[in-house]
């Protein structure tokens, strides 16, 4: 059950990254950007959050898994 559930997480996780598009198309986005510094949206907050419960999460069931075999 447990590495079911660690399959899931990583295909959400890639599926996450691979939706994702990058923040910045290269340095001519620098000049565009007007919000440089600024917080992101909360859709994108959202995602950034999700992303990095998933991670951590993904790593736990990992070690989780190694410990018990």
């Amino acid at each position: 059950m447990l590495k079911l559930i660690w399959i899931i997480i990583s295909l959400i996780l890639i599926g996450l990254i691979f939706v994702r598009t990058p923040q910045n198309q290269g340095i001519g986005s620098f000049s565009t950007k007007n919000n440089l510094l600024g917080s992101p949206s909360s859709a994108e907050q959202f995602l950034n959050n999700l992303t990095i419960l998933l991670i951590i999460s993904y790593f736990g069931f990992a070690l989780i898994l190694n410990f018990s075999n």
